[in-house]
């Protein structure tokens, strides 16, 4: 290689490394809405105000972030702790409303349904979100708000029938796989190892998102999420067959006050997944939770590499492309 060429490239190479370090996520692929209705039903003691697409435009634009998908929070009606009059009506018009959010801006964001699983009209939900385009990509399961117990087999039977169905209709899943906190369910490596060996495979076609490193968030410190990600970071590790489409986000998990220890541990387990079944997310922009442009840099605080962040930054599901 002559001078001039080999100074060229050692040229290119030094303007391109500013590049990487800046590099923002292709798409915030955990992010809420909520309606005015949603609103009213909880009630002003939740700190949650109103958030519609504009909003959430607004705030990926201030991060450099394209795309994002728009979790619907309709499961919230049918939480065990409410009594909503005509819940599976109210559940419909929610996921009918997050549709219509994002549809205002078709190339930026998309939709997925939300609904309790143990519900009676659960699958009769599924089916007629599948027949939407504007929610037919995906569904949203909060285990910890539904008060889906892993440790009950006829919840676990339920939970198989739900996955089966999104897999045969084409639809991605995105679970948040803590157990209720405020009950004190129990949540570790049992009920890692029961999602993983009789839930997952009920939907071996479709990507499996699971939210928050299978914690909660805001923080990573949560001993018995550790230990489910830990559980299933392994089995990723090593190839298990039924994690071939299993992807993890990394919404609210790393804060501003993560300790050192923890984000190395968090460092670890994102390798042991792979850097490219990482997804990045922040989750809903209220009250303590970090805005995408701060949640991006508070994740870039982690112990990885240049090249690590610049491929989770990259990343795309399967179920935008």
């Amino acid at each position: 290689m002559s001078a001039r060429k080999l100074f060229r490239a050692l040229a290119f190479s030094l303007l391109a490394l500013p590049a990487m370090a800046d590099a923002q996520p292709a798409g915030d692929f955990h992010q809420h809405v909520f309606s005015k209705a949603t609103i009213s039903m909880i009630g002003p003691d939740a700190g949650v105000t109103r958030l519609d697409a504009k909003d959430v435009i607004t705030l990926l634009d201030s991060a450099g972030i394209r795309k994002a998908v728009l979790l619907s929070t309709a499961y919230m009606y049918g939480s065990p702790a409410r009594q909503v009059e005509d819940e599976y009506a109210r559940v419909r018009l929610e996921n009918d409303w997050t549709a219509a959010q994002a549809a205002q801006f078709p190339e930026r964001l998309l939709a997925f349904c939300g609904f309790n699983p143990l519900k009676d009209y659960a699958l009769v939900e599924l089916h007629r979100c599948a027949s939407i385009p504007g929610l037919r990509r995906g569904i949203k399961l909060h285990l910890g708000n539904s008060d889906v117990q892993l440790d009950i087999p006829a919840h676990v039977a339920r939970l198989r029938e739900v996955f089966a169905a999104a897999n045969a209709k084409g639809m991605a899943i995105v679970v948040h796989l803590r157990a209720n906190i405020g009950k004190r369910r129990p949540y570790g490596e049992r009920q890692a190892r029961i999602f993983l060996e009789q839930v997952l495979p009920a939907a071996p076609d479709v990507v499996v998102q699971v939210a928050h490193l299978a914690g909660s968030g805001p923080g990573f410190e949560d001993p018995p999420a550790r230990a489910v990600l830990g559980v299933l970071a392994e089995a990723m590790a090593r190839g298990a067959p039924q994690t071939r489409n299993l992807w993890f986000d990394v919404a609210s998990i790393a804060d501003r006050d993560l300790s050192p220890d923890a984000a190395a541990l968090m460092a670890w387990r994102i390798r042991q997944i792979g850097v490219g079944r990482v997804l990045y997310g922040t989750d809903s922009a209220q009250g303590d939770n970090l805005r995408p442009a701060d949640a991006w840099a508070a994740f870039r605080r982690l112990p990885l590499t240049e090249d690590e962040f610049a491929r989770i930054a990259e990343n795309v599901p399967p179920y935008w492309r």
